[in-house]
C-alpha cells in the first residue's frame, strides 16, 4: 500500500514564524490619498490640478523623502521641499519656512487625511496569517503618530503586532538597523522573518541584506519582473506561504 503523501510544511516548520509589513503602499493606499488629497487642496487654492502638476507632485515626493530617508534633511525639511518644488507650477509665492509649514498643516495634510483608505486584500491576507499562527507587525518610514493614525483610519488597529517608526527609531530602512529593530521587538531571529513591501529597493533588497526573507508586491506592475517572489495583491501571500519562502540573503 502506498503512503499518502505528507501533509505541506506549516510556515513555522519552516523556520519562517512572523510576517512583517510596510504600511504606505502596502497596507495603506497611500498612492490614491496622495493624489485624492492633492486635487482637493489645489481645488481649495483656487487652482485646477493637472497630469503634469501631479506627475511633479509624486516627483517630488519621492525626492525629497528619499532626503529625508538618508539623513539631508529633517521630516520637516522634505514636507518644505515638496511645496518649494510645486507651488510655483501653481503660480504661487513660495514663503518662508513658517509659511510653508501652515501651508502644508492647514492646507494639504488634512485633504490628504480625508482620502485615507486601505486595500481590499489586507483583511483577508491578515486572516491567513493568523490561521497560520504567524505573528506580524509593521516597520515604516514616518513619524509614529500618523503612520498609527493611518492604521487606526483603515480598521487595522487591534489587528496588527508592534508598529515600529523611522522618526521613532531614529534611523529608517533601508538601514539594516531598521529591520533589526522590528526582529529584536519579536524576539526573532531575521531568518525567522518575512518582509512584505512596495519599494524593491528600500523594502526587499533592504529587507535581504539584514538577514530578513522579503517578498515584493507589486500593485502596480511596475517590476522588477524578474524579482523571484513578486506578489501582485496580498491575495497572493496565502499561496506563496504554502510554496515556501525562499531563504534569507542578498
Amino acid at each position: 500500500m502506498t503512503a499518502p503523501d505528507p501533509a505541506p510544511a506549516r510556515p513555522a516548520e519552516r523556520g519562517l514564524r512572523a510576517v512583517v509589513f510596510d504600511l504606505d503602499g502596502t497596507l495603506f493606499d497611500h498612492p490614491s490619498a496622495a493624489l485624492a488629497g492633492l486635487r482637493a487642496w489645489v481645488a481649495s487654492l483656487g487652482r485646477t490640478s493637472s497630469a503634469q502638476l501631479e506627475e511633479a507632485w509624486l516627483r517630488a515626493e519621492e525626492r525629497w523623502f528619499r532626503a529625508w530617508r538618508e539623513g539631508e534633511v529633517d521630516f520637516a525639511g522634505q514636507r518644505r521641499g515638496r511645496l518649494r518644488d510645486v507651488l510655483p507650477l501653481l503660480g504661487l509665492p513660495v514663503g518662508n519656512d513658517d509659511a510653508l509649514d501652515a501651508l502644508f498643516t492647514g492646507g494639504f495634510l488634512p485633504a490628504y487625511e480625508r482620502a485615507w483608505a486601505g486595500y481590499d486584500d489586507v483583511a483577508a491576507a491578515l486572516d491567513v496569517l493568523r490561521r497560520s499562527g504567524l505573528r506580524t507587525a509593521v516597520l515604516t518610514n514616518g513619524p509614529g503618530d500618523q503612520q498609527n493614525a493611518k492604521i487606526a483610519a483603515i480598521g487595522l488597529a487591534g489587528r496588527l503586532g508592534p508598529v515600529l517608526t523611522a522618526v521613532e527609531l531614529g534611523f529608517a530602512k533601508p538601514d539594516p538597523r531598521a529591520f533589526h529593530a522590528v526582529c529584536e521587538r519579536l524576539g526573532l531571529a531575521p531568518a525567522e522573518v518575512l518582509y512584505v513591501g512596495d519599494d524593491h529597493e528600500v523594502d526587499v533588497l533592504g529587507a535581504r541584506a539584514a538577514g530578513l526573507r522579503a517578498a515584493h508586491l507589486d500593485r502596480t506592475g511596475a517590476g522588477p519582473l524578474d524579482e523571484p517572489v513578486r506578489l501582485e495583491s496580498l491575495h497572493d501571500l496565502a499561496a506563496h506561504l504554502e510554496e515556501g519562502v525562499r531563504p534569507a540573503g542578498p
